[in-house]
Parts: structure tokens; C-alpha cells; sequence
């Protein structure tokens, strides 16, 4: 049987340490730079596409704004064109231009300003 003083059949050794310098190559420190930099040119290759969609966007909103004014200006058109239609319409128009009507006799003011 064993008594107190007997050896134990394993021995715990601590492995020798290697200087971190002597190793060579740090694989994990080039794997993280490796990764860091893919990210980055992933994420600077969404940099212009995004830039488009921005200004894409903001013309949209212009176009839109102009669509707007230009319906503005047919509805007046619309409204012109269908005025312009009524017999009378013919004589208003020429009186503003200061057309007379056969037989009758044309004046001239001067200084009403």
C-alpha cells in the first residue's frame, strides 16, 4: 500500500514559455487586420451607390415640385382656352388690344398716366 511518503506516479511540469518574438508570424493579428480592412472596402463600396440614391431622391422631390406648377399652369390654360371659346370672347380680346369694331371711330389719350 501507499504510505505518506510515497511519489505520486504523474509530476506536474509547467511547459517552458516561448518569447512571443521568437514565434514568428501572428496569424490572429492578421486575420483581425485582414477582416477590419474587407469591412471597410465593403463598406466604402456602398459609399457611392448610397450618394446616387440620395440625389436620385432629391431630384425626384424637384420633379414632383415642377410637376406640380406645370399642373398649376394647365388648369389656367384649361380655363383660358375654354373662356376664349365663348362667341364674345373674340371682341374682349380685341378691345384689349385696342382694336375697334367696324364703324365705329378710334381716340387717342394722352397723359391719363
Amino acid at each position: 500500500m501507499a504510505t505518506a511518503t510515497a511519489r505520486p506516479r504523474y509530476r506536474a511540469r509547467v511547459a517552458p514559455r516561448r518569447s512571443s518574438r521568437l514565434t514568428g508570424v501572428r496569424w490572429d493579428r492578421i486575420g483581425r487586420v485582414a477582416l477590419v480592412l474587407v469591412l471597410i472596402a465593403v463598406g466604402l463600396s456602398y459609399v457611392s451607390p448610397a450618394i446616387n440614391l440620395f440625389s436620385t431622391w432629391r431630384e425626384s422631390k424637384d420633379a414632383q415640385t415642377r410637376l406640380g406648377e406645370l399642373k398649376a399652369e394647365n388648369e389656367t390654360l384649361v380655363r383660358q382656352a375654354a373662356t376664349l371659346r365663348q362667341p364674345a370672347a373674340e371682341t374682349t380680346e380685341a378691345r384689349k388690344l385696342g382694336l375697334v369694331g367696324p364703324g365705329e371711330q378710334a381716340f387717342v389719350v394722352d397723359g391719363l398716366k
